[in-house]
Order: C-alpha cells, then structure tokens, then sequence
C-alpha cells in the first residue's frame, strides 16, 4: 500500500494539522482516477479544439486506502472537500456539488485545478466528461455519461494495476512550454472517447491504445508533464517500458505519480483499485 506524504502526527503545536490529517485519512470522500483525455478539461487547452467536445475519463474510487500526494490522485480537491462537507458527500445534486467544490478550491488561483477532479470525486462509475470550451467558458463539461454497470466496475478492477513511482517535486510547474497545437489536442480528447468506448466493450488492446496516445499527446502538448528539470527520474524512459510490456500505461498525473497499467496478468509491485458505484 502507498502512503501519503502528510506532516508528522503530534509536531503541531495547536493540532490543527494533526486533526486535518486525520479528517483526511478517515473520510469517506471517494478517490478518483483519471485515465485517457486528461487536460482536455483545462479552457486554455480545450479552447484550441477543433472538434469538440473533448472527452477525458474519470473514476471513482472507494476510499479503501490512502494514495501519495502530489501525484494525480486529486489528494488536494479530496482534502478541501473533507474540509468542506465534514467528511461526507452530501444529499444534492452532484452537479452543484462539482461546481461548490470548484470554486471552494480555485478560489484565487492563476492557475486552477480542472473540473474533471472533482467529477471524478462525486460521480460513481466510470465516466465520460465531453468538454466544449463554447459550454461555460470550457470549465466545466458539457456533457457527463456515467456507467455504473458492475461487470463493467469489476472489469476496470481486474485489468488496472497502478505502481508507485513518485510524488511531484516543489518548485515544479507542467505548464512552463505550451504547445498548443489544434490537431494534437484534437487527438487527445478522441483518446477520452477512445477509452470510454473500449472501457464498456472491456476492450484492454484499445483501452491500452486509448492510454499510449494520450501520453503521447501529452508529451507533443506540453512536454513539462513528462519531462522537467525538477525531476529527477526518466519518466519517459519508465513509461516506455512498462507500455513495451503490457497493453498500455499512463502516469496518473503530470509529473508522474503513479503508473497505470492496463493487463490481464498481475503487474509486480502494484496495487489494485476498488470502483465506486454509489
């Protein structure tokens, strides 16, 4: 199991942080995690595509453990929406729970997290987030289609392992060259479609080809997520093997952070994931 970077229990002198920390480890906010399309949920990039919507996929995970930090996990959108609703998703529409914890998190940022983490929280199942930056500006999606089939949830679990690699370092920002090119992000939010359809057909060749190119649209848009000075490990050379040795993989963030591997065989020092289905 992985474990959190969170700060020394019993070091704060008020308990502030001690008492957050243990909100944050026994809540029963779901995880999320994002496979194919991710980005395309970000208006500065969905804005540039010339076939929308733009699709990424999320899922919604039990909180049965605790993930690192730092490593497109949605860890902070998770941790202010403990901090916001006491630990609990509340009884109304998740829609307006999205666009609550949206502006709960952003509030004053330059730079904001996209709509997709908190989705990925509050909607069970896999889902299928179509983005059109003509549709609120492009900050949220204009169109959510859930699956919550539990054949389909068992499936994803079987064929989905993810390895620890690491946590994003400090001082380091994916977004430093920009790259933005129409038919490259054209291509990544099909690689959401593309994942999505292969997800409901339990397809792991295409689901595996859908997660390849998305990395590979990463890296040709804004090759920061793969690839910084802050970082010290090769993930380029780390993707490369796992995606020569199983059906696909994609890191689990910018930066890195997990490995997600698609395979029918268990995948050595990985752990497994339990779908959310509300």
């Amino acid at each position: 199991m992985a474990t959190a970077s969170l700060a020394p229990l019993g070091n704060e002198p008020d308990g502030g942080s001690r008492s957050a920390d243990i909100a944050f480890l026994t809540s029963a906010i779901p995880h999320r995690m994002a496979l194919a399309g991710g980005w395309i949920d970000q208006p500065f990039l969905s804005r540039h595509n010339p076939d929308p919507p733009g699709s990424m996929v999320v899922v919604a995970l039990e909180p049965a453990h605790w993930f690192m930090e730092r490593c497109g996990m949605a860890s902070s959108t998770r941790r202010i929406a403990t901090s916001l609703w006491n630990g609990a998703l509340p009884d109304r529409p998740r829609a307006e729970l999205v666009r609550e914890l949206y502006w709960a998190e952003n509030a004053g940022k330059a730079e904001p997290s996209g709509s997709q983490d908190m989705i990925g929280l509050l909607y069970p199942g896999v889902s299928r987030l179509d983005y059109d930056a003509g549709v609120d500006e492009g900050r949220f999606p204009a169109h959510v289609e859930s699956n919550c089939d539990p054949e389909i949830a068992r499936w994803v679990e079987r064929v989905i392992s993810l390895v620890p690699i690491n946590q994003r370092p400090a001082g380091y920002n994916p977004l430093g060259i920009r790259n933005l090119d129409p038919a490259w992000i054209a291509q990544l939010g099909r690689t959401g479609k593309d994942c999505f359809d292969a997800i409901l057909n339990t397809d792991i060749r295409r689901l595996g080809a859908a997660m390849n190119h998305c990395m590979r649209c990463w890296e040709a848009i804004l090759p920061h997520t793969v690839e910084h000075a802050a970082i010290p490990l090769d993930l380029k050379a780390i993707l490369g093997w796992f995606q020569s040795r199983y059906p696909g993989a994609m890191y689990s963030g910018c930066g890195g952070g997990y490995m997600i591997v698609v395979s029918e065989e268990p995948v050595p020092g990985s752990l497994r994931v339990r779908v959310r289905l509300g």
